[in-house]
């Protein structure tokens, strides 16, 4: 068993077809993608004990918060962490990792309700599952990458639009199956969790299984890599460590953290925030479906905008995310005064899409910037951005709403300033990816150390254009 999960045992033999590639990562990705949907189970969750309506000792949204929150950071470390050793054991093993620690942390959680033990719930699906977002997130990608170099953002698009698409299957099974096991004693959650978690758990398993990897110094047949040269893209490799030593990494962490901030907290609390924005108008059968839609565009969007920055350019297409959420996120608050749910949907619709779109094609903004030999790991590291952005954007929303309240602001307007401050962080993501330059020559490897995988530095410009 443990030599069927060896790196070497899941190089693709002569003759493989590299679409068999996609559906295996969209296996995973549709499953872990359900964390989008989880702001479905916060009703529910606040309303465990008095089922009808909160008791006093139930749970509290800004409580629930955290459980998204967790998974968020513990993603972002899983992938920091992970990356290095997914490129040391390959993909099929850390795929198959992700699939015991998502599913495993359904049913940790689902003890935790049941025993209504907050603890066990963070535990569960925040921490354990968390960990299984992570290495589930960046397993396939970098071999996305490697088996579609004529088109990387295609590549990254098929399979982190199947992240985004997740919530679009995670959302309406999560209320069938809360509505199918509830009782008058019980809101239906717990055997939702122990459900989801051993279906999750065998859709991840086969992905994990039919994932390949190529051959070293694989190409397309008949393909030949472009002519014209593109500074924004190198020929060379960046080992991980120098990567972090470089402004670009940084910068590239600000630009992903910022763009992911803006969105996150809005997919956290999609559910309650359009049924209190528009009360009496919007039912919880509508703000789930409200919940699918956004999924669909955060799906749509990933592979649109990733596919459409191989012929933008990666910059240029981060240019029209923080141009474009600027102007949308200032214009929020007039649909909710204006009570026009129509363009608030479109409007969120937009901004998903955006926000999808800056997932998916930061992995091959990396591999332009650092190269494709360690863009698994480099990317990892990014991730961290997205942990700490799956904070500050679930406490930027939760907390000031909870204070606009407590200020006897209406529910309906309490997001307002909310929205003011996302347009002001998009505005300094748009200042950062516009500082984005080139990698220096110095970082990058010499031909010989990539083959060993020792880097060298500290070479001079022409060293290192020998790579």
């Amino acid at each position: 068993m443990l030599d069927f999960f060896a790196k070497d045992k899941s190089v693709a033999g002569p003759g493989f077809n590299r679409w068999m590639v996609p559906p295996a990562a969209l296996a995973v990705h549709l499953c872990i993608g359900q964390a989008y949907a989880f702001s479905v189970f916060n009703g529910p969750l606040s309303k465990l004990i008095g089922i009808d309506s909160p008791a006093p000792e139930d749970w509290k949204l800004t409580t629930l918060g955290w459980i998204f929150s967790l998974a968020i950071v513990f993603l972002g470390l899983a992938a920091a962490f992970g990356g290095k050793w997914l490129e040391k054991v390959g993909p099929r093993l850390t795929m198959f990792v992700a699939a015991c620690c998502f599913g495993g942390g359904f049913l940790i959680s689902a003890i935790g309700v049941s025993l209504h033990q907050i603890w066990l719930v963070y535990l569960g699906y925040g921490v354990i599952g968390g960990i299984g977002l992570g290495l589930g997130y960046v397993s396939p990608v970098s071999t996305l990458i490697k088996w579609f170099p004529d088109r990387r953002g295609m590549a990254t698009g098929m399979a982190i639009m199947g992240f985004g698409g997740g919530a679009m299957i995670g959302a309406p099974l999560s209320v069938y199956l809360m509505d199918h096991f509830k009782t008058a004693t019980s809101v239906g959650v717990t055997e939702t969790f122990v459900v989801m978690g051993v279906l999750y758990f065998i859709s991840m398993a086969i992905g994990a299984l039919a994932i390949r990897i190529p051959p070293p110094d694989w190409k397309p047949a008949g393909w030949v890599p472009p002519v014209v040269e593109n500074k924004m893209i190198t020929k060379h490799h960046v080992d991980i460590e120098q990567a972090m030593k470089t402004p670009q990494f940084y910068l590239l962490w600000l630009v992903l953290c910022l763009n992911v901030t803006a969105g996150i907290g809005v997919l956290g609390q999609a559910s309650v925030m359009i049924q209190e924005t528009f009360k009496d108008t919007v039912s919880v059968a509508a703000a789930a479906g409200f919940v699918g839609l956004l999924s669909v565009f955060n799906m749509g969007g990933r592979f649109f905008w990733s596919s459409a920055s191989d012929y933008l350019g990666r910059k240029r297409t981060y240019f029209i995310f923080f141009t474009v959420g600027i102007i949308l996120y200032s214009c929020i608050p007039y649909t909710g005064h204006s009570g026009s749910v129509a363009l608030f949907v479109i409007f969120y619709g937009i901004i998903v899409s955006m926000y999808g779109g800056g997932f998916s094609t930061v992995p091959v903004y990396l591999a332009d910037l650092f190269g494709t030999k360690f863009v698994g790991a480099i990317h990892g590291r990014l991730l961290t951005a997205w942990s700490a952005a799956g904070v500050l954007g679930p406490v930027l929303v939760n907390y000031i709403r909870q204070y606009q309240i407590d200020q006897g602001v209406a529910k309906g307007e309490a997001y307002a300033v909310t929205m003011y401050i996302m347009a002001g962080l998009l505005l300094v993501g748009f200042v950062c990816n516009m500082l984005i330059k080139p990698v220096d020559a110095k970082h990058y490897m010499r031909d010989d150390t990539a083959k060993a995988n020792k880097p060298v530095h500290g070479g001079n410009a022409q060293a290192a254009s020998a790579a």
